[in-house]
């Protein structure tokens, strides 16, 4: 492995201003921002549109598909028995 072909590997911090929340982690990403973290040392910071606290999977806000209102619309198109009614 060519060592002057590989990204700098170091620990970067990201941060989701819309949940305010942030980690340190290593990453190859690079930004001209950086935050000084609780350890005192000063890190570069991605800032991101959505991590996991924000994220509507993970808070469990997530959108509930309507199951209920397409399995009425099949019936009333198709009967109650759908489409294996006429098979028997």
């Amino acid at each position: 492995m060519q060592q002057d072909k590989q990204p700098d590997y170091r620990p970067v911090v990201f941060r989701d201003r819309s949940a305010g929340y942030a980690f340190l982690t290593r990453s190859t990403a690079t930004s001209e921002q950086t935050i000084e973290w609780d350890d005192g040392r000063t890190y570069p910071v991605v800032d991101v549109e959505i991590s996991s606290e924000s994220h509507p999977f993970y808070t469990g806000k997530a959108r509930t598909v309507d199951t209920e209102g397409r399995i009425a619309r099949f019936e009333r198109r198709y009967g109650e028995g759908g489409a294996d009614a006429g098979s028997a």
